[in-house]
């Protein structure tokens, strides 16, 4: 089975690209063997429509999941349509993410965690509205954030499980949802921290 992720870099080590349509690369990683072919992700510059030409980039190299931190609408709606298995929310580094998912640690969503648009121009992620009442992260951060609120109220933007699902977590597996969570809004953090410094120096 292939499986993308989307990456920051070009090989496994690399860490995972919160963004779906603009990642800075498409790794595809063969399951079975753990061989991989690394691609620039060609939507990266679009003004519109990253998420279904990179959905469509995906389903042409024959990718049966994807593994990424943040999707919108339109990307969902084009991999769904595909058969392509959505994993979401997803941190560290490609390795780990694909051993995850071959263990079968992580469960497959069919709906978007952030909004359409996001990652656009500025650069801003999808941050749920919640981190930014000070109800989560206690200053204030990310209400702010404009176009690219996620829906819902989890630290990495992703949609909360259904209530049966959450009743059913254990505390370890509770605990290192959380934590995945907090890796995943940390590494959101830093990519608008970069751009930010990156607009300053304009």
């Amino acid at each position: 089975m292939k499986v993308a992720v989307s990456s920051s870099g070009t090989n496994l080590d690399s860490q995972i690209d919160p963004r779906f349509g603009r990642c800075a690369y498409f790794i595809i990683v063969n399951a079975d063997d753990m061989s991989f072919e690394a691609f620039d992700n060609e939507a990266i510059a679009l003004g519109g429509g990253a998420g279904i030409q990179s959905s469509q980039f995906v389903v042409s190299k024959g990718a049966g999941s994807i593994i990424t931190g943040n999707v919108g609408p339109n990307a969902v709606q084009t991999l769904s349509a595909a058969g392509v298995e959505i994993f979401l929310g997803q941190t560290g580094s490609v390795r780990e993410a694909v051993e995850r998912y071959r263990r079968g640690d992580i469960k497959p969503q069919g709906s978007p965690n952030v909004a359409d648009h996001c990652g656009m121009g500025g650069g801003t992620l999808g941050i749920s509205q919640g981190m930014g009442t000070g109800r989560g992260m206690g200053r204030g951060m990310g209400k702010g954030m404009g176009r690219c609120m996620a829906f819902g109220m989890g630290a990495s933007g992703s949609i909360p499980p259904d209530s049966h699902e959450t009743a059913s977590l254990s505390r370890k597996d509770e605990l290192k949802q959380l934590k995945d969570q907090a890796n995943n809004l940390l590494g959101q953090m830093q990519a608008l921290q970069a751009r930010i410094k990156e607009l300053d120096k304009k």
